[in-house]
């Protein structure tokens, strides 16, 4: 195994993101098919409180092992990163226990929240149903989870990233093939159908973990050094790693959670507030289902990019931080925001634009999907400014102000959530469209009260920033010109797949070489990334 610098690691990590993200949004479409639209609802209602649960149950420790590894590796302090592993491993292992069974014992209770007092959808039974399936995964995962912080803290990408290909690819063949057998063959029902395509999660998370382990074994000289202690590692206690790993995983802790709670406010609310402003339960679900489901996989390649980033940029900027190259930290902070804002923008821009064809080409007909999908894509947006903030706040240890942020975050969400609803509706507006504001609104709030702190710790030139960010803003715009004048002369109306496929094609490629042609021209690109990927492309020497 090979260590990765900033840059590659942050791409290796990317790339298998994205092709996982990729992979999920591939098989919605023929897992939409067999169950059905609004079946998806209880799919996402199984997934929404997995991933509550499963922040809880990792308490964000492996990115917390990641950084902790990275200080000790920084330090020489190599028997103690073991040790911390191994308790770190130990400590998830039994938390998730634990969970697991409030998780399946606590369904009942889930599920009564989630639905209350309406009819005309998913039955409790059912929703307690794959709740409980879906439980197993914590018995697993949370283990995954650390191992891949363990080889992350030590600059080793590829390893990680490949689990992820393998355990995605194991959930889908279990999803597609279970749900299809279930259905088609056997006739169980679609909460059978359901619970199968849950289970796939605990199965994919097991292959996952059981390549990582057979990859740690093989290479053992690679990572495990057998250098004498140092004097002040001697002194350093298993409670003092443990101390330590849970004061480092607060802000993860934070994070997960944060993210867990925006969408189960959303769970909770928007059936209750769009019923009440005269929305059937049935086409509530449905709208719930592309905020939570449908157009939350579709989201996820935009949000792919921020997690793949955050996956390098934590272990690069804690080892150069606890060396107090601040020189270093500011470039690799500046690296960072410009890199995702420069991709995450015209990404997240194109797909609001295309929201149709979009929407069609992977999901069919939809009655609410692309009116969902055009707003909800921003979430995916400030969700990468949100996350690569929460990020480098946490490398520079400041593990207060990222938990104070993002609570000032959660209140805003849940503050504005009915108001805004109520206020799109007065004003003729989709109300969940009040929804997702209101969620952006809180993202916000806590993005701009980590880049204070960080600004205060690394002195971010400002000035100079906004020249280079402006240098992919006027390019963006003319591309958003270029696309919305696209639209007189090749609709976005479609009403078939090859249809929409075709329309999506031609705009992608009009917008990327619109926008691309602008920053290689300008200089941006090689401001940003470098030169070598243009040599590489040959477009310079």
């Amino acid at each position: 195994m090979k260590k990765s610098s900033f840059i590659n690691g942050a791409i290796i990590a990317t790339a298998g993101i994205v092709i996982t993200k990729i992979l999920g949004i591939l098989y919605v479409i023929p897992f939409y098919a067999i169950i059905g639209e609004s079946s998806i609802a209880l799919y996402g209602y199984a997934y929404t409180i997995y991933n509550l649960f499963l922040s809880l149950s990792t308490v964000g420790i492996p990115p917390a092992m990641s950084k902790l590894i990275s200080e000790y590796n920084a330090l020489g302090y190599y028997n103690t990163k073991e040790r911390a592993y191994k308790l770190g491993k130990y400590l998830l292992i039994g938390l998730g226990i634990i969970l697991f069974f409030i998780m399946f014992f606590g369904a009942p209770f889930i599920a009564n929240q989630i639905m209350g007092d309406n009819t005309g959808g998913n039955s409790k039974e059912s929703i307690t149903f794959v709740i409980r399936i879906i439980s197993t995964a914590i018995l697993v995962v949370p283990y995954l989870s650390v191992t891949k912080g363990y080889l992350q803290g030590h600059k080793f990408m590829a390893p990680p990233s490949i689990s992820q290909v393998i355990e995605q690819l194991v959930r889908i063949a279990v999803i597609l093939i279970g749900s299809y057998l279930c259905m088609r063959v056997f006739n169980l029902g679609v909460t059978n159908a359901v619970g199968i395509a849950v289970f796939g999660a605990t199965l994919g998370a097991l292959a996952a973990l059981i390549y990582l382990l057979i990859k740690i074994k093989k290479n053992k000289k690679d990572i495990i050094r057998t250098d004498d202690k140092k004097e002040e590692e001697k002194k350093i206690t298993n409670k003092q790693i443990i101390k330590k790993l849970l004061i480092y995983s607060v802000p993860f802790i934070s994070f997960g959670l944060a993210l867990s709670v925006y969408d189960y406010i959303d769970m909770t609310t928007i059936i209750d507030g769009l019923t009440n402003l005269g929305f059937k339960t049935s086409d509530a679900e449905s709208v719930l289902g592309v905020i939570n489901t449908t157009g939350n996989k579709l989201n996820s390649v935009v949000l792919a990019i921020s997690t793949g980033l955050m996956t390098s940029l934590v272990p690069n900027i804690t080892s150069s931080f606890v060396k107090k190259d601040y020189k270093d930290v500011k470039r690799k902070v500046n690296q960072s925001f410009l890199m995702l804002l420069y991709v995450t923008m015209p990404m997240a821009i194109g797909l609001s634009i295309l929201a149709k064809p979009v929407f069609y080409a992977f999901y069919g007909a939809s009655s609410w999907g692309p009116k969902v999908f055009c707003f909800t894509i921003f979430i995916a947006l400030f969700r990468c400014i949100f996350t690569t903030s929460v990020s480098i706040a946490q490398s520079l240890n400041k593990f207060k102000n990222v938990f104070i942020s993002i609570i000032a975050g959660i209140l805003v969400k849940l503050v504005l959530q009915y108001p805004f609803m109520n206020l799109f509706d007065a004003l003729g507006l989709y109300p969940f469209w009040g929804s997702t504001l209101a969620t952006l609104t809180g993202l916000a709030t806590s993005f701009i009260t980590n880049l204070i702190v960080i600004n205060k710790v690394v002195k971010l030139d400002i000035k100079e920033y906004f020249k280079k960010m402006f240098k992919f803003i006027y390019p963006l715009v003319i591309m958003i010109i270029v696309l919305l004048v696209m639209k007189n002369f090749i609709s976005l109306d479609v009403n078939s797949t090859f249809k929409s496929i075709l329309v999506i094609v031609i705009y992608a490629f009009a917008g990327a070489l619109i926008y691309f042609t602008l920053t290689i021209k300008n200089g941006v690109f090689k401001e940003i990334f470098g030169d070598k990927f243009l040599k590489k492309l040959r477009i310079v020497k």
